[in-house]
C-alpha cells in the first residue's frame, strides 16, 4: 500500500522508521499544533502490518503535517532497548507489553483493535490542547535527533499556457513512495533462545518429550496388547479434549481480535500470537484450527460411546489418527517458538502437552479397533 508523498521519509538508523513526518521532526519550527506518536512494531507481526498499512494511512491523509509518527522496530537491539525503556517509563503492566504499541504523550494503546478505535480521539484531543510532544521515553529524543532531515522534494514550475491558471502551480517530479515493513532481522539460534531463556528452555523440554512420545507410541503400536481399556482412561480422554478446546478457544480469540494475551510468569505469548506463524498459510488462525480439532475429537469420542460395532471402531481409529496428526503439528509449532520466533507461548505448550496425552490414550483403543476392523474385512 502507498502513502501520500508528504507523509513519507526514508528508513533511519537501526530501529526508527519515519512513518509520517513533517518539518517538526527536525530542528525546524512547526506551524500550528502537532500530535507526535511512537509506534512500536515487529516486522513479523500481522497486527502491526494491519495498523501500518490499513489503519494509519487514512489518519495521515486527514491530518497531514499535524500528525507525526515514528515507528520503532522491536526486532533489532536498538528498537528492543527503546521498547523496554517505554515499559519502564510508562509503567506498562507486563500483560500489556506487546506490539503493536502506540504511545501518544503519556497514553499508550496496544493491539490492532484499540489503536484504530482510540487513536483518532487522541489526535483530536491533542490538537485541541495545542499539540502533543514526543513521549518522554529515555533514549527516544537522541534517536530522533540523529535522523537525517529528508531532502526536499524536487519540484518544477510548468510554463504558462493559455489554459493554465493565473496562480503558479508546482508538480512533484517523484512518485509517492511506499512504506514497506522491514524484512525480518536474522539472528542466530542462540540469540533467539536467549530472548526468553526460561520460556524457550521449557519449550525445548516439551519438544523433546513430544518427539520421544511419538517415537515410543509408533514403536509400541504393533506390539500393543488388546486388553480392555480401563474406565479412567475412557473418561480422561473427553476431559482433556475439553481442556484443549478451552485453551484453543482463548488463543483463537487473541488471534482473531488482536487482543493482548494473558501470558503468566513464563514465556512471551503475545510475540508468538502476533507472529506470522500464528496463522496457517497466513490465513487460518492456529487457535481456530486447534479448537476445531479438539471439538471433532470430542464428537468422535461421543460417537464411540453411543454406538457399537464398526461405528465405534472407526471412531476409535479416527481419534488415534487425529491425535497423531495433532501431535506432529504441535511438534512443528513448538519447534518454531524457541528456534525461529525466539519466544514461547505457555498456552501453546499447554495445548501441545494435552494433544500428546491424547495420543497416548488413543493408541490402545485405536489399535484394538483397527484389529477388529481388519478381522471384519472393513
Amino acid at each position: 500500500m502507498k502513502l501520500s508523498e508528504r507523509t513519507v521519509a526514508p528508513l533511519a538508523l537501526l530501529a526508527l522508521t519515519v512513518i509520517a513526518a513533517g518539518p517538526g521532526l527536525g530542528p525546524q519550527a512547526q506551524e500550528g499544533p502537532v500530535v507526535h506518536a511512537v509506534l512500536f512494531y515487529s516486522p513479523t507481526c500481522p497486527h502491526c502490518e494491519r495498523v501500518i498499512t490499513v489503519d494509519l494511512p487514512p489518519l495521515l491523509d486527514t491530518y497531514s503535517d499535524q500528525l507525526q509518527i515514528i515507528g520503532v522496530n522491536v526486532a533489532v537491539p536498538a528498537g528492543q532497548a527503546l521498547f523496554h525503556a517505554a515499559w519502564e517509563s510508562l509503567n506498562i503492566p507486563e500483560e500489556w507489553r506487546a506490539v503493536p504499541l502506540l504511545v501518544v504523550g503519556d497514553t499508550w494503546l496496544v493491539g490492532s483493535a484499540d489503536i484504530p478505535a482510540q487513536f483518532p480521539g487522541l489526535i483530536e484531543q491533542g490538537l485541541a490542547q495545542g499539540g502533543v510532544d514526543w513521549p518522554n521515553i529515555p533514549g527516544l529524543a537522541e534517536a530522533i535527533a540523529s535522523i537525517p532531515t529528508p531532502a526536499p522534494t524536487a519540484e518544477v514550475t510548468p510554463e504558462p499556457t493559455e489554459t493554465a491558471a493565473t496562480a503558479p502551480t508546482t508538480v512533484p517530479t517523484t512518485a509517492p513512495t511506499p512504506i514497506p515493513l522491514p524484512t525480518e532481522q536474522l539472528t542466530s539460534v542462540i540469540e533467539r533462545i536467549q530472548r526468553d531463556p526460561a520460556g524457550n528452555s521449557l519449550a525445548i523440554v516439551v519438544l523433546i518429550g513430544m518427539i520421544a512420545s511419538v517415537v515410543v507410541v509408533a514403536f509400541r503400536f504393533p506390539r500393543l496388547s488388546l486388553h480392555q481399556t480401563s474406565a479412567w482412561q475412557v473418561w480422561v480422554f473427553p476431559v482433556l479434549c475439553l481442556v484443549g478446546a478451552g485453551v484453543a478457544a482463548y488463543l483463537a480469540h487473541v488471534e482473531t481480535s488482536g487482543a493482548t494475551a494473558a501470558c503468566g510468569p513464563v514465556g512471551d505469548c503475545n510475540t508468538v500470537q502476533q507472529s506470522r506463524y500464528a496463522r496457517l498459510f497466513g490465513v487460518l488462525p492456529i487457535g481456530v484450527l486447534g479448537l476445531a480439532g479438539y471439538l471433532l475429537m470430542l464428537v468422535t469420542w461421543l460417537v464411540g460411546r453411543v454406538q457399537s460395532g464398526r461405528y465405534a471402531d472407526w471412531a476409535a481409529v479416527a481419534n488415534l489418527g487425529m491425535a497423531a496428526i495433532g501431535t506432529v503439528f504441535s511438534i512443528r509449532l513448538t519447534f518454531l517458538e524457541p528456534f525461529v520466533i525466539g519466544a514461547t507461548c505457555a498456552w501453546c505448550l499447554t495445548s501441545a502437552v494435552v494433544m500428546t496425552a491424547l495420543l497416548w490414550l488413543a493408541s490402545g483403543p485405536g489399535k484394538a479397533a483397527w484389529v477388529r476392523l481388519e478381522g471384519k474385512g472393513a
